[in-house]
């Protein structure tokens, strides 16, 4: 068996899995979660200190781009998270709502929380005027999210919630809500 195959099942049994064990891995997923968010926020910045680079041109053009991104970037985060709590669950995949959340911003795209992370990361790169933030370590925080969701977080998704998962990804967007049309199939 695969490591990947391995991965997925660890995650559908502990989401399947006790109390006791979801409520012990979940912050421990959340923490590594966060842990490797930060280094695609801290890396660029000391690499560009580091090689002397030059930086974007700064107030107030970055405050402009970046006080939306990250204002848009947290309300859809929230709101993404008090879907989940709603749900009885964590948007952590050792914890997860029981059941498909596809309410709220989820009616519109399957990973509306991790575009608010998107925005947020942007914005981050904006306000530092981090070029390296913006054009290489972001695009890539985005690129690794999207390996990642196709190879475990969707077949995981799945195995666990069955056909109305496999319904709601052919009929709602990974990311971005389709302009002009409705979501509901």
């Amino acid at each position: 068996m695969s490591f990947k195959e391995r991965w997925i099942g660890f995650l559908a049994g502990t989401a399947h899995g006790s109390r006791k064990a979801r409520a012990l891995l979940a912050p421990l997923g959340a923490l590594a979660f966060f842990a490797l968010t930060s280094l695609f926020v801290i890396v660029p910045l000391l690499l560009e200190r580091w090689l002397g680079l030059p930086r974007l041109p700064a107030w107030p053009m970055n405050v402009v781009i970046a006080v939306p991104l990250l204002l848009v970037g947290a309300v859809l985060v929230g709101w993404c998270n008090f879907h989940f709590v709603r749900a009885k669950g964590t948007p952590v995949p050792l914890d997860p709502p029981k059941r498909l959340v596809d309410a709220g911003p989820y009616a519109y795209c399957r990973n509306p929380m991790l575009t608010g992370l998107f925005a947020v990361l942007f914005g981050v790169g904006a306000l530092a005027s981090s070029p390296l933030t913006i054009f290489v370590f972001a695009p890539l925080y985005v690129a690794l999210h999207v390996i990642e969701l196709k190879q475990i977080e969707e077949p995981e998704l799945e195995r666990r919630l069955g056909q109305p998962y496999v319904d709601y990804k052919a009929r709602v967007p990974m990311f971005v809500p389709r302009l002009g049309g409705s979501n509901a199939g």
